[in-house]
Order: structure tokens, then C-alpha cells, then sequence
């Protein structure tokens, strides 16, 4: 099981800039997603993941260098797992329930809480506050041409199931992943492992321990 030591910046808050998360990004060290759970022989992209918080949100930063590139899905709650796609779940208690928050590119977000695949969908009205700010550019003559990152901003308000006015102290378990359902090679990978006999990133028993 991976353990992450979540840092705390006093000057990131929900309404920092872009830019200014940009500076503070920066000092902050990149995690891989190494694990290849479902190994399929396709060319491995490069995914990296920054995490932090402030007083009032929780902030990530993804950083994906990948082959092929799948941005079809632009409504709340779509299913962006089947285009190219980060994720985060979370969860704060022994409990089996947790929060899962997924990306693609282009910022499209599906948020949800439940069990496993048991999952209640996010009101789209506070999907909408989780902010989203994102790059995609095509480098030529690459092997992982398609290169995008994408920066997540979600309040403390975002885990309604919780009345989280600090994150100082907790710990909690979580995991982040790459995936690509409908891609020309799909994949599936994971920052901490899972041991499963088909793809399935809803297995809480294989989260990570995440230190605020």
C-alpha cells in the first residue's frame, strides 16, 4: 500500500489563479502512476500527479504524455472514463464509501459517492465548483505525441457527505489513475496497486494512505 504525505500551502486557496497554482505546483513533487494493474503490451503513457491543500480546497495537478488522445464527452457526469481520463478517489473514514472525481482532457467532470459501483452522482450545480483549468498540445514525431495537463481545484463543500472545514490532521485513503476506455489501446493505470482479474478501479481496499 503507497502512503503520500499530502503538504499544506497557506497560499493556495479556491480562488487562487491558475497561474498562481502554476508557481506553487512547481515546488511541489511529482508522483507517478507506475502501476499497470491490467498489463495489455500498449505503449505506456507518462502520468504524473501533483496534490495539495489550503485552508479551503483541495488542489491537483495531472501531467499526461500519451499515445493516442479521446476528448468526446463535455457534459457534467458524462462518462469521460471512455475518453483519456485522470481520476482521483478519496475517502474519509474506515468505511467502505468514498468520493471519485474523473477528468478527461478537456476538464469534463463526473463526481459521485458510494460503494464500489454503487455510486450517487454529484449534483451537477456543485460539480460545477470544482474548477478546472487545463493545456493540450501535440508534439510531432513523438512516440507519446498527445501531452496535456490539466489543474483541479475542489472545495472542501465538494465532499458533501462531510462537514470538512480543515484537512490539518486527517488521515485518509485514496488513489489516482489513467485510463482509456474507448481509445485504440485502451489502458489502465493506477498510483497504488490492484490486484484484480479485470479492470475495476473501485476497490477501496486497495487505496493508498493519504496524510494531510
Amino acid at each position: 500500500m503507497n502512503t503520500l504525505n499530502v503538504p499544506y500551502i497557506s497560499t493556495a486557496l479556491y480562488n487562487t489563479s491558475t497561474d498562481d497554482l502554476s508557481g506553487i505546483f512547481s515546488f511541489i513533487e511529482p508522483n507517478k502512476l507506475e502501476n499497470e494493474p491490467w498489463f495489455n503490451g500498449v505503449v505506456k503513457p507518462e502520468v504524473t500527479f501533483r496534490i495539495a491543500y489550503g485552508d479551503d480546497a483541495l488542489f491537483l495537478k495531472f501531467d499526461v504524455k500519451e499515445k493516442y488522445f479521446r476528448a468526446v464527452h463535455k457534459e457534467i457526469n458524462d462518462t469521460v472514463y471512455e475518453d483519456t481520463c485522470v481520476e482521483f478517489f478519496i475517502g474519509f473514514e474506515e468505511g467502505e464509501a468514498y468520493y471519485n472525481f474523473e477528468f478527461n482532457a478537456l476538464g469534463t467532470p463526473l463526481a459521485g459517492y458510494g460503494k464500489g459501483k454503487e455510486r450517487i452522482w454529484t449534483d451537477p450545480l456543485l460539480v460545477t465548483t470544482i474548477k478546472r483549468a487545463g493545456i493540450i498540445k501535440i508534439v510531432e514525431n513523438d512516440e507519446l505525441p498527445y501531452q496535456w495537463e490539466l489543474t483541479v481545484v475542489i472545495p472542501f463543500t465538494a465532499f458533501y457527505n462531510h462537514s470538512i472545514t480543515t484537512l490539518q490532521g486527517i488521515k485518509a485513503r485514496g488513489n489516482f489513475y489513467k485510463c482509456g476506455d474507448e481509445l485504440p489501446e485502451p489502458h489502465f493505470f493506477s498510483w497504488s496497486n490492484i490486484i484484480a482479474i479485470e479492470p475495476n478501479f473501485h476497490l477501496p481496499q486497495y487505496f493508498g494512505e493519504l496524510n494531510f
